[in-house]
């Protein structure tokens, strides 16, 4: 197994009342399987805990906030099972999330690609940094935002999300604020900080009947995306085996 498979780390710590989970890897934030699962069962456990108000997802600062899925991962794929399951990795941490009773607040402090926008679009609130801009680029290896599509889309809008989707370029960090993506845009990490700091302290006070109440009304109707992302996991782990996209994985790693 690839050293990069193995490597980066998931990080949870509690303290007054809000739990922040940290995800780290070398290749810029990105996530392997293994690391998603820890995500996703570390939400679900934190999920369950009635003294947490809250949860904050962040990553390491020394890279960008979230490279997606792990590229070397994606290049060992040989079979439809496998590529599922893959897929599947970032489905379970966006559903753990969203049905968690609390509030999930991100903390962006870098450009975010892929994956990492359907972790941004799965938060209840969301913060960052001016430098913090972002992109789809599924379609340029050859594959799409299926599994993150119906949140992302869900936050942006039909019309957004589809633009995003097909021309897989750069976004600023304002124009995600103004389309819903970010919550607040600020202008460096010290603000960030600050204004996160001062929400954290009032979430902390707050009513967490009236959270979990709230929770539900952000993402009603939305039951069926167990079914509907496993669907879109197999359909992105057929597409990870075509020539097409093995051809395009190629050109990647020659750049």
């Amino acid at each position: 197994m690839s050293d990069t498979l193995t490597a980066g780390s998931v990080d949870v710590e509690i303290h007054d009342n809000i739990a922040f989970v940290r995800f780290a890897h070398p290749k810029s934030n990105s996530l392997p399987g293994a690391l998603l699962r820890t995500m996703a069962d570390d939400i679900s456990k934190l999920s369950k805990m009635p003294a947490v108000k809250a949860i904050v997802l962040r990553s390491a600062e020394d890279a960008a906030f979230c490279a997606g899925a792990s590229f070397d991962e994606l290049k060992d794929i040989k079979n439809a099972e496998e590529g599922k399951e893959f897929f599947s990795g970032f489905a379970k941490v966006m559903l753990a999330m969203t049905r968690a009773p609390q509030f999930v607040l991100t903390r962006v402090h870098g450009k975010v690609t892929g994956g990492g926008v359907g972790l941004i679009a799965a938060s209840d609130y969301s913060v960052a940094v001016k430098g913090a801009s972002m992109k789809l680029s599924e379609l340029a290896v050859g594959i799409g935002p299926f599994v993150i599509g119906p949140v992302v889309e869900r936050r942006l809008g039909n019309g957004p999300f589809t633009d995003m989707a097909i021309d897989a370029d750069w976004r600023d960090a304002m124009w995600a604020e103004r389309h819903g993506l970010y919550s607040h845009v600020y202008e460096d990490v010290e603000a960030m900080d600050t204004a996160l700091a001062k929400l954290m302290n009032f979430l902390a006070g707050a009513n967490p009947e009236a959270i979990k109440q709230m929770k539900k009304t952000f993402w009603a109707d939305t039951e069926h995306w167990e079914a509907l992302l496993e669907k879109r996991a197999a359909i992105s782990g057929a597409l990870a085996l075509s020539v097409h996209t093995r051809a395009a994985i190629e050109r990647f790693e020659k750049r």
